[in-house]
């Protein structure tokens, strides 16, 4: 897929402008507290292209924690530590249609979590990990998947969501209580909240999505880090289920493999392949970046980036 490099900057640029007007109208997250404090007029946007060529716009450098974009890389390093089969025997891969911190269809309808990408999901997920795989080997895949070694934990959002993460704790014993978590919960959902507590950036997220779009290979130092056959997994499981309960219209209205998280971030892996970061920390009542939403309704429409396209 060739873009007209002119017409790319031009369509960013005016996604820049409908974001940031969009951004007015969202809140920031104040359920963990530490996230209350961001800027709720921030806004940034960042693409990075399988040549290595980039635009960017605002605030691209601003470090903010991962949050939910985090299930994406836990996702990634589940499939490559236990693999596909393992993987998914102890979490589905269907989309729930609730909240991303619901229990509902968990305590009623099954045992297993529908999806990585909810809270459930990836708590599930990150048991996988607990007692295999340390977190600082998850911390260096994790800046490798987003070709950024100033990855970090935040730990004032670290120490924030401890505090304040009960119903996540809650999530972790029931699992427990069903029988399928597959570690000690308290030290399941400490890591949980670390993987959530990254620190990242637009442009980080930026090169997560395009090593996704790009098969699970950085096109830029030529390394594999994802297989093939799992970043198409992940890719799917992204667009069907990457935007919380706002999956369905995300997918038909932009169309591209994406995942938001309540610090404000969306990383996209789009057609050519791109990748396309966002820093955006007033959402919308699903917990969105509204700013980062508006602005790839924008962008997919003018590039025709929808992967029905």
């Amino acid at each position: 897929m060739t873009l007209d490099k002119e017409n790319v900057k031009r369509v960013f640029g005016e996604a820049y402008d409908i974001g940031l007007a969009a951004a007015s109208s969202g809140a920031v997250a104040d359920y963990i507290p530490e996230l209350a404090k961001a800027d709720p007029k921030a806004f940034g946007m960042y693409m990075l292209d399988k040549n290595g060529e980039s635009l960017s716009f605002g605030d691209v450098g601003v470090r903010f924690s991962a949050q939910s974009v985090s299930k994406v890389i836990v996702l990634a390093a589940a499939l490559k530590f236990k693999g596909f089969d393992e993987t998914f025997s102890h979490v589905m891969m269907e989309p729930s249609g609730d909240s991303f911190n619901s229990i509902l269809k968990l305590d009623t309808r099954s045992n297993l979590p529908f999806n990585p990408m909810i809270n459930a999901g990836a708590i599930q997920t990150v048991s996988l990990l607990t007692d295999e795989v340390s977190f600082a080997d998850l911390m260096d895949f994790a800046r490798k998947l987003c070709r950024d070694d100033g990855i970090t934990v935040d730990e004032r959002v670290f120490r924030s969501e401890f505090m304040t993460g009960d119903r996540n704790r809650a999530i972790g014993y029931l699992l427990k209580s069903k029988g399928v978590l597959q570690s000690d919960p308290k030290r399941t959902v400490d890591l949980y909240f670390r993987m959530c507590s990254l620190s990242v950036t637009a442009k980080s997220l930026a090169a997560l999505g395009l090593i996704l779009a790009n098969g699970g290979v950085d096109p830029i130092s030529g390394e594999r880090l994802v297989s093939e056959d799992h970043a198409r997994t992940i890719k799917s499981i992204m667009f069907t289920c990457g935007m919380y309960d706002y999956s369905g219209k995300y997918g038909v209205r932009v169309g591209v493999p994406s995942k938001s998280g309540v610090g404000g971030g969306l990383t996209c892996a789009a057609k050519g392949p791109m990748g396309i970061g966002f820093y955006g920390p007033a959402l919308d009542k699903f917990g969105n970046s509204k700013a980062a939403v508006k602005a790839m309704e924008h962008i997919s429409r003018e590039l025709k980036l929808h992967v029905f396209d």
